[in-house]
């Protein structure tokens, strides 16, 4: 094995300030990336058409960055720290170029995965270079900080979005990221040591190619399974399993390796298989939580399109505290003591959102966010935090990149499940309440009810966005209108508790893990990272 990378501490305090203030800004501005695009979309759209691709350019970057993270993390630790984040800058950097100067839409999805590439290599080697930097102690508190980073890059994303597409144009939504990663480029490269490997380096060309395959045919059929195409559609089927083949071909090509990316036998420590295991099932919850709050939101608490772009703030600001804080008193109580609270927490915050109904205020939902939020931050970055102090320096590296992976194949996992839960229980709610009411409409409303049936059916989910349309309810008779609100409204509400039902079982199955993990102590090993550099 080549010498390791993961001693490559900055030389003096100088190039550590350099490092800090490099890893910031560059991590800001690559969480920014995914809110900023999502707020100009409307516009990208208007003026390059192709609305049926919309939303392959938020896929294009989650397959590209979900599959390249656990490579990243690997060439990190064989070929050092420097040379791979500062790759991954500049391939975020050149995607962003080319995506502002796209004429169509097909140029602007193939940028965006490039762009996406970049991410991924981006997105776990903040971590790893703080593993790096700080003993136990410290990188709990630093770690802290810079998982708040993400939230606040959700809070900030829409408003600096809108501005941008209302004073420039939507081509500045990538091009913005330009003059910010060239500085965030030059303090990381200043800050980080030169790693000198001895021996040739052994790449896993083998695990490379079969787990990408694997990972992309798995997140293809999870996206569109259900949307585009039935479950049992030739096409979902034959994706899953193109999955199941290269995924197992990955395991038999990671045992065999010199070089893993993903050391199989790392799933023989049971605190790695715990956390990762507990980052999955937390992340399935979170995102839920994420993609049908809104949802409620507007569609039964009635607030606007406008507001319900701010409407997850609350849950992200108490993101970021439960972040600081747990950061800070992790080594006072213990990780297996916080995370065990911070899950107990955020299965508190999804009972609560499970008892909302049709009176629910404003207030009170914001309050029930929050408390699932403070629980969300209290437990992401101890995650990463007790993996790191569970394996050596030399592996760093991979083993953070596991628990970003993981995590990010869970999000994905959450929004597929609990939309199908969505989905199955809104066409059962609808038959129920909606077809009677609809057959004893005039032979005039034939067609709306032939419309409304084969909605319900297809995609229950679009008969709610009548709920978030004035003009849809204003060109409604009144007497249909007053008779379809009400139980579409209750159909919702009735069809979410099932949902936050799913994900508070999923949540509860994370805090039985923490359960049976061992007890993790907080290493301090700042005289001996002294001397290594």
């Amino acid at each position: 094995m080549s010498e390791t990378a993961a001693l490559q501490v900055p030389s003096s305090i100088r190039h550590r300030n350099l490092l800090i203030t490099g890893l910031i800004i560059a991590m800001l501005f690559g969480a920014l990336d995914g809110t900023i695009v999502g707020t100009a979309m409307p516009r990208i759209v208007g003026e390059l058409g192709g609305l049926n691709l919309m939303t392959w350019l938020t896929t294009a970057y989650m397959l590209t960055s979900t599959t390249v993270v656990p490579i990243a993390g690997k060439l990190a630790d064989l070929l050092g720290r420097r040379v791979v984040y500062v790759s991954g800058l500049v391939i975020f950097m050149a995607g962003s170029a080319l995506c502002g100067m796209a004429n169509d839409m097909t140029q602007l999805i193939i940028y965006r995965g490039m762009q996406g590439i970049g991410g991924g290599i981006m997105m776990p080697m903040a971590m790893i270079i703080i593993g790096d930097l700080f003993t136990g102690k410290e990188r709990a508190k630093w770690q802290g900080v810079f998982g708040g980073l993400y939230g606040l890059a959700s809070i900030l994303g829409p408003q600096v979005g809108g501005w941008i597409v209302d004073h420039l144009s939507w081509e500045w939504v990538f091009y913005i990221n330009l003059p910010v990663g060239i500085l965030a480029t030059i303090f990381i490269a200043m800050g980080l040591n030169k790693h000198q490997a001895k021996g040739p380096v052994k790449f896993d060309m083998a695990g490379m190619f079969t787990m990408v395959v694997g990972v992309v045919s798995l997140l293809l059929a999870l996206t569109f399974g259900g949307d585009k195409y039935e479950w049992t559609s030739w096409q979902i089927i034959s994706l899953f399993a193109v999955a199941i083949i290269f995924l197992t071909l990955f395991v038999f090509v990671e045992i065999k390796a010199e070089e893993p990316i993903l050391p199989m036998r790392f799933f023989k420590n049971r605190t790695f298989t715990i956390l990762n295991g507990l980052g999955f099932l937390m992340s399935i919850g979170m995102f839920g939580a994420i993609m049908f709050v809104p949802l409620f939101m507007q569609g039964v608490v009635g607030v606007s399109a406008t507001q319900s772009g701010t409407i997850m703030t609350p849950m992200m600001i108490t993101m970021i505290i439960g972040s600081i804080i747990g950061g800070r008193v992790v080594y006072k109580i213990g990780v297996k003591s916080q995370l065990i609270i911070g899950m107990l927490i955020m299965a508190s915050g999804f009972g609560l959102l499970g008892t909302m109904d049709i009176h629910t205020t404003k207030w009170t939902a914001t309050l029930y966010m929050i408390v699932l939020g403070l629980g969300v931050g209290l437990v992401m970055p101890i995650l990463t935090l007790a993996l790191q102090e569970t394996f050596p320096k030399s592996e760093m590296g991979v083993v953070t990149s596991s628990s970003q992976f993981f995590r990010s194949i869970g999000g994905t996992f959450g929004m597929t499940i609990l939309g199908a839960i969505m989905n199955h229980r809104s066409t059962e709610l609808l038959e129920d309440r909606l077809m009677p009411m609809l057959k004893s409409l005039p032979p005039q409303a034939k067609g709306m009810v032939d419309q409304f049936s084969h909605m319900i059916h297809d995609n229950p989910q679009s008969l709610y966005s009548a709920l978030l349309s004035p003009k849809a309810m204003a060109s409604m008779p009144p007497q249909i209108k007053d008779a379809l609100v009400p139980i579409l409204k209750q159909s919702l509400v009735d069809s979410l508790h099932s949902v936050f039902t799913f994900g508070l079982v999923f949540v509860l199955c994370g805090a039985a893990l923490t359960l049976v993990m061992h007890k993790i102590k907080l290493s301090d090993q700042h005289r001996k990272m002294k001397e290594s550099a």
